[in-house]
């Protein structure tokens, strides 16, 4: 079950509640009140390509590793979109082959 965050507006403390999506609001658990709102306080990171499975402490093989991966991937893309005279003219570094 996702965890939501709420604000109740009888004491304005925030706290935590697990619960399912169409389940009501809980009670604040510091007054009791029913009189709380759902709060965004963080928005949840999706990452692809590039930063998919590299974090912060990636050394810089790893990361010309990565860089080799997805290059291809997005080069294929490109093509497939703006056709490859397109992609040579204004893209050409993506024709680099990376061993």
């Amino acid at each position: 079950m996702p965890l939501y965050d709420y604000r109740c507006h009888a004491c304005d403390k925030v706290f935590e509640a697990r619960h399912r999506f169409d389940d009501p609001s809980p009670a604040c658990p510091n007054c009791g009140s029913v009189d709380v709102q759902r709060v965004i306080l963080a928005v949840p990171l999706v990452t692809k390509g590039m930063s998919a499975s590299l974090g912060a402490n990636a050394t810089k093989d790893q990361l010309r590793e990565k860089w080799a991966e997805e290059t291809p991937k997005l080069r294929e893309k490109l093509v497939s979109k703006l056709g490859e005279d397109t992609v040579n003219r204004n893209a050409p570094t993506l024709n680099a082959t990376y061993d």
